[in-house]
């Protein structure tokens, strides 16, 4: 189990490296940059811009370095610095912006994933082991609505019922009060307050189709000739269910964990404009419409790193699930 973990931590820092570089590469493939759409709209306003002030600010931003040289700063200042580069549009470094999101993002994106899981497995379960019930109609019934209803959507109809029936605006993670305020133990409360609202939302699409994974993944376990015989030898429902169909059933669910992290928190971002939560989903869309290159980079980059961190956590999960897989046998 020791060299298998070794192995995978090994392929972590130059895959992480590769990616990084695509990234920069993609995030400047469309023409123009942050200072030719800067410029393009004081000339809009009717600001008179000089050749010579574009080249002094593409001079300050680094922009009128090589593609290679501007990538190779970066990302050396990312690992011996910690410094990302500075905003374009926010005019800040991106450090600091990301300070201010990104834990608040972790925050919504981990409970998010623990909804999905501690809600879809258990009730997948219980879908498969009684067929055709009324649960398992009425699972059914609101995976099809998970799947079919944006996120958004759902949480605007949402947002509308509550505020009309009981006048409680539950957009926002903080109230008011503590929207600006320093870290406390009443900000923290306050967060637990609002923060289930947007778990649950963003969570809904990820249930539903788990939720039809596990029964399904089930369903076909259930049927398999070794089920049959661990019954027939009088062995309780209990054990038969979970001592191995369960475990086998959940290996592709477990797999997952790989994309769930990140496609948490690059979905939620409608989500985080509908309910106003000052996330990073809302900051990458206006980087990237503005062409502000080290902040949507950055941002992307710790997309990919969790990514390849939830890709590691579901090979180890699976490894400890499956032996074969650990000693290299899932084939044979």
């Amino acid at each position: 189990m020791f060299s298998y973990i070794l192995r995978r931590l090994l392929l972590f820092v130059p895959v992480l490296i590769a990616i990084s570089f695509l990234i920069f590469v993609i995030i400047q493939l469309p023409s123009g940059d942050y200072v030719t759409t800067y410029v393009e709209e004081l000339r809009a306003q009717g600001v008179e811009v000089k050749p010579e002030d574009i080249q002094e600010l593409k001079r300050r931003y680094g922009l009128d370095q090589p593609l290679y040289g501007q990538y190779l700063r970066w990302i050396r200042n990312i690992l011996l610095e910690g410094d990302f580069g500075r905003s374009f549009s926010w005019n800040k470094p991106v450090s600091a912006i990301l300070k201010d999101t990104v834990p608040l993002t972790i925050a919504v994106s981990l409970g998010s994933t623990l909804f999905v899981y501690l809600v879809a497995i258990p009730i997948g379960i219980y879908s498969a082991t009684h067929k055709y019930s009324l649960f398992d109609y009425v699972a059914t019934f609101i995976g099809f609505i998970g799947l079919s209803v944006p996120g958004f959507l759902l949480a605007l109809i949402l947002v509308w019922v509550v505020y009309s029936t009981f006048g409680v605006n539950i957009t926002g993670l903080f109230s008011p009060q503590y929207a600006d305020a320093p870290w406390s133990l009443g900000k923290f409360l306050d967060l637990l307050k609002h923060i289930w609202f947007p778990i649950i939302i963003i969570g809904m699409s990820g249930t539903a189709g788990l939720i039809r994974v596990m029964r399904g993944n089930l369903l076909d376990e259930l049927q398999k000739q070794y089920v049959i015989t661990a019954r027939a030898k009088g062995l309780k429902e209990s054990e038969v269910l979970l001592k191995y169909p369960v475990r086998v059933a959940i290996n592709p669910i477990v797999s997952t964990i790989g994309w769930v992290l990140p496609s948490i928190v690059g979905g939620e971002t409608l989500v985080s404009i509908v309910l106003n939560l000052p996330t990073t989903g809302p900051v990458l869309l206006r980087a990237t419409l503005s062409q502000d290159m080290y902040l949507a980079g950055s941002i992307t980059l710790i997309l990919s790193t969790l990514t390849l961190v939830g890709t590691l956590i579901s090979d180890l999960l699976l490894a400890w699930l499956d032996p074969r897989i650990r000693f290299g046998k899932a084939g044979e």
